[in-house]
């Protein structure tokens, strides 16, 4: 009897030893936008418990984190990834300004809104972002797994939810691209374009299945670690706006089902996230620290898992891959522009070695243009060499026309609204079509067609009109006016601008430019002020300019600023020379202008910036002419002509031939977007300044001005007080929205 009871209590430990080694342990992790970073501080108390996880689910967030883990990052290596990731570049798809052309750049920072306007026919965008940004990072962080596309193959099995955006169903994807499968899984409505594989539409899982515990149990897990993040339903006090409803409403499902899904959870984890947002991502540290309370909460029975577990694999140790040897480049999807001009974009030469972030910077030179809706790669390695191959498919957009929208005001031209036309692939695949109308006090428009062959040379055509009238310095006309003895101070002139240009130009890494072109320039400058005709009274005013020049002009252009109006860090120079040998005016001189900037941005302390410009001008050769002399005063940017902006000064206030101008400004953002400058300028202008040798002395003209912007989807808005010691009287500047 003892030796049949030792055999069944042998075999019974067997079986049980048996059972726990076998025994398989699952986590589901929910969707819930920035509140989903506590999955990173549960899975760190998972991981400080000794549970060996043998399956992951995710949704949303819970996707983006639980497929990272399972490639074989640790929850220490998450927390890392979050606090050098920029949520609000990654999220707006914003594409760094060093990756533009300077005709992209320009685009970027003059409208306010871009809409669709094929066959004139107004539609909207399917998401304020493509994901672009989110599928490059995710892109960047697995090519280690060497474009496996079983995820049951994955260092942890795993598998997300998706949903249909056509018919509502669930799609479970477990196979694919991992990166493109969790962008799928968190491409939340509205705000991420829906994701298309395998021919289907798809978006958040969270519509139809946030927490997929069911599908876990079916795929045989024996113990499921639940962590839940999803919001609860709010009071009216609280529900604020149109996406506090939009929230609510999509979370009465969410709710009703957890009601059932909690109790197929063994060990269930919910963090306290309510202080938190789904866009909270800039407090991702607190959101981490969150979900590891929660953890440590379970701590117990987590340790106590381990324990049934009892034996574990050996942990998987990801390959660190920083750089690839690229040996080619695969394009698939590509109808309507040619591999030259995407591989020109691009600039990447095989064989080469590359670097991640310089194969997602290459990928955003190539988003830059706005031809694509999407661009998906992946890697693969070729067989028996250290080598990989990069694959491209990509997603041309269908839309070839735009509209584009932005108001402006300030002190110059005053309230302006902009109305764009853009039309692309009008004559060439490659050349976009633009027209700007802007209406306003000040009627203005500005035509340019460009053809982009990206490092070979560009051909542009520009056609600009544009008018204003202010109030200048009688002394910078008098020699114009045939009356003598007015005793006045300052005259309101009007200034009309039409200029033409013909140029080509090559880029230098898209910071760099070198041009060389034509252009007509036509200039009316008139006055009601004063009546100059004796004889016909009955006309009013005087005309101080009617008259067309010629010239050939040439430019270099250096911009590596991250933002044009707020600079934090990068180097400017812009060097312009023109030629003047035609005129209408009657007994015309040949002269040339030169004119150059430089300027210098650094951030030495977080959210301090300081900024030094220098910026010089001069004209050559014998010319009574002085219309095209350098007009110094005022605040803004893209002034036109000679015109120079100088604090402590109203615009046109200060002119000469010649000038050099310094600038210091210190820039304080004291809350996010918000921004305190201080500002002091000082120059030398007059006739002959550089050779008469009085270039390099004191300046002649300061002053200094204390400002507050703010960054809005419109543009800056900012209001700036100057003042000038020598002429003991203050300048107030507003300016509201893109510069135009």
């Amino acid at each position: 009897m003892k030796k049949i009871f030792c055999i069944l209590f042998f075999c019974s430990s067997i079986l049980s030893f048996s059972q726990q080694e076998k025994l398989k342990v699952g986590v589901v992790l929910s969707g819930g936008g920035a509140k989903g970073l506590a999955h990173i501080g549960v899975l760190k108390t998972i991981e400080e418990a000794g549970v060996h996880i043998d399956y992951i689910a995710g949704t949303s967030m819970g996707a983006i984190i639980g497929g990272l883990y399972a490639s074989g990052y640790t929850a220490v290596e998450l927390d890392s990834i979050v606090k050098n990731t920029n949520f609000n570049i990654l999220i707006q798809d914003e594409i760094p300004r060093r990756s533009m052309t300077f005709y992209e750049k320009r685009n970027t920072e003059r409208y306010a809104l871009t809409l669709p306007f094929d066959n004139f026919k107004l539609g909207f965008p399917s998401g304020l972002s493509k994901g672009q940004n989110i599928y490059n990072l995710m892109s960047g962080l697995t090519v280690h797994l060497d474009n496996e596309k079983d995820f049951s193959k994955l260092p942890i099995p795993f598998f997300c939810v998706a949903t249909d955006i056509e018919t509502g169903e669930e799609v479970i994807l477990d196979k694919g691209s991992l990166a493109k499968s969790v962008a799928a899984s968190g491409a939340i409505p509205s705000l991420f374009s829906p994701v298309k594989i395998d021919g289907r539409l798809l978006i958040d899982g969270g519509v139809v299945n946030n927490y997929p515990v069911e599908e876990l149990r079916r795929r045989g897990a024996d113990v499921i670690i639940g962590v839940d993040v999803q919001d609860s339903l709010v009071n009216r006090k609280n529900l604020k706006g149109v996406f506090d409803i939009f929230t609510q409403v999509s979370n009465f499902r969410t709710i009703k089902d957890m009601k059932n899904k909690i109790p197929l959870t063994d060990i269930y984890i919910r963090p306290d996230i309510g202080p938190f947002t789904i866009m909270s991502f800039e407090e991702g540290t607190a959101i981490i620290d969150s979900g590891k309370v929660a953890g440590e909460r379970q701590i117990s029975a987590l340790k106590q898992l381990a324990q049934k577990q009892e034996t574990h694999v050996k942990p998987y140790h990801r390959k660190v891959m920083d750089t690839i040897n690229l040996s080619r480049i695969e394009l698939a999807g590509n109808t309507n522009y040619p591999r030259s001009f995407i591989m020109g974009r691009l600039r990447l030469k095989t064989p080469g070695k590359y670097s991640i972030s310089q194969i997602n910077e290459s990928i955003d030179f190539l988003s830059a243009t706005g031809n694509f809706d999407k661009i998906n790669y992946f890697f693969t390695h070729d067989k028996g060499e250290d080598t990989y191959a990069l694959n491209l498919n990509i997603d041309e957009s269908e839309n070839k026309t735009f509209l584009k929208l932005a108001l402006h005001y300030d002190e110059l031209y005053r309230s302006a609204a902009l109305v764009n036309l853009t039309r692309k692939s009008s004559i060439f695949t490659n050349d976009v079509t633009s027209l700007d109308l802007i209406v306003g006090e000040n009627i203005r428009y500005n035509f340019q067609y460009y053809i982009d062959k990206g490092y070979y040379w560009s051909i542009g055509v520009k056609s600009r009109f544009n008018s204003f009238d202010t109030p200048v310095d009688y002394k910078l006309i008098e020699e114009e006016v045939s009356e003598e003895g007015l005793n006045i101070n300052r005259i309101d002139i009007d200034f009309k601008d039409f200029t033409n240009q013909f140029y080509v130009e090559t880029l230098f890494r898209q910071v760099a430019s070198l041009g060389l072109g034509a252009e007509h320039k036509y200039i009316k400058i008139s006055s009601e002020t004063i009546n100059s005709n004796e004889e016909e009274q009955d006309v009013p005013g005087t005309e101080f300019e009617n008259n067309h020049y010629y010239s050939a002009f040439a430019y270099l252009k250096y911009d590596s600023f991250d933002n044009k109006y707020y600079p934090k860090r990068g180097f400017y120079f812009n060097g312009d020379f023109h030629i003047y040998p035609f005129s209408s005016v009657h007994d015309f001189e040949e002269f040339s202008i030169a004119k150059a900037k430089i300027g210098y941005v650094f951030t030495p302390i977080r959210n301090l910036s300081f900024r030094l410009f220098s910026q010089t001008g001069f004209r050559i050769g014998d010319s009574d002419n002085q219309i095209l002399d350098f007009l110094l005063g005022g605040y803004g940017n893209d002034l036109i002509n000679n015109m120079v902006p100088f604090y402590g000064y109203d615009f046109v206030s200060l002119g000469g031939d010649s000038f050099i101008k310094g600038l210091v400004e210190v820039d304080a953002e004291i809350v996010k977007n918000n921004h305190v400058t201080l500002s002091a300028n000082f120059a030398n202008v007059r006739d002959d300044l550089y050779s008469s040798g009085n270039w390099f002395s004191m300046p002649d003209y300061t002053g200094y001005a204390l400002g507050y912007g703010v960054e809005t989807f419109l543009g800056p808005m900012e209001v700036k007080y100057s003042y000038s010691p020598e002429i003991e009287e203050g300048q107030w500047f507003f300016s509201l929205g893109f510069w135009f």
